[in-house]
C-alpha cells in the first residue's frame, strides 16, 4: 500500500474547506502520494491536530475569524517543532506581503483556482520530500 500525505486544511467556512479538497484533489500531482485531508475549523484544533499527527502540509484559510490564517501561520512556525509547510489562502493580492510576515512558503489566492492550488500543494509536498520548492 502506498504512503499518504496528510494535509490540515483551515477554515472556519466548511464551503473554503470543501473548495481545497475538491480543487487539489486525491492527488494533485502524479509525482506526488496521494492526499487525506483533516479538517480543522478552530485554531486549538489545529493546534491539537500539530501534536498528535503527523501533518505534511498546512493549508491556512488567511480570511477565517477570529484567528486567520496569517496569524495561525506565524504562531505555528514559532511554536510546532518541525512546523509543515504552510501554503496560505490570500483574499488579494496585495496580501502578499503579509503571507510573507506570516512566513508561509506558499500562496494562493482566493477564490480558488484548482490549477493554482494543485500545483502549490504539489510543490510543497515535494518539498516535504527533499525536492526543490516551486513557488507559485
Amino acid at each position: 500500500m502506498q504512503p499518504t500525505a496528510t494535509v490540515l486544511v483551515y477554515s472556519d467556512n466548511a464551503t473554503t474547506r470543501e473548495q481545497v479538497r475538491l480543487a487539489a484533489g486525491r492527488r494533485p500531482a502524479t509525482d506526488v502520494p496521494p492526499v487525506e485531508y483533516l479538517e480543522c475549523a478552530t485554531l486549538p484544533a489545529v493546534l491539537t491536530a500539530l501534536e498528535e499527527r503527523k501533518i505534511d502540509v498546512c493549508v491556512l484559510d488567511g480570511e477565517t475569524a477570529p484567528a486567520g490564517g496569517m496569524g495561525v501561520c506565524r504562531q505555528i512556525k514559532d511554536e510546532v517543532f518541525e512546523c509543515p509547510p504552510v501554503l496560505l489562502l490570500i483574499g488579494r493580492p496585495q496580501d502578499a506581503w503579509l503571507a510573507t510576515w506570516s512566513r508561509a512558503e506558499a500562496t494562493v489566492s482566493h477564490p480558488v483556482d484548482p490549477v493554482a492550488l494543485a500545483e502549490a500543494l504539489a510543490g510543497l509536498l515535494r518539498e516535504g520530500n527533499g525536492a526543490p520548492l516551486a513557488h507559485t
